[in-house]
């Protein structure tokens, strides 16, 4: 029994700003880790910011159909969900370095 791929939904664009990292690669070519970084954090600006103009269409009516809100807000929550997961990744990972003994 297979499973018929979805159509329709667009990627956020996320997981493939990772790829080159998990293939592999040192960063150098894509101008690093701290691009890498500032990529992903605009990219969850730019969905708070389509959620929240699509709210305000969907408010005054001007939104024609009201999934597309719904869609726009879970994407930006979960973007915004897996940046505090990975803050918080790194935070523990400075701590547990800054405790060990040389």
């Amino acid at each position: 029994m297979s499973i018929a791929p979805v159509s329709g939904i667009a990627s956020s664009g996320f997981a493939n700003r990772l790829a080159p990292l998990s293939a592999g690669s040192t960063g150098s070519a894509g101008g690093g880790f701290g691009e890498l970084v500032s990529n992903a954090l605009e990219t969850v600006n730019s969905q708070q910011g389509n959620a929240d103009r699509l709210a305000q269409q969907a408010a005054t009516g001007q939104l024609q159909d009201p999934h597309e809100y719904m869609i726009a807000a879970t994407e930006a929550s979960l973007s915004t969900e897996l940046t505090v997961a990975v803050r918080n990744k790194a935070v523990e990972a400075f701590n547990d370095i800054m405790r060990m003994s040389l």
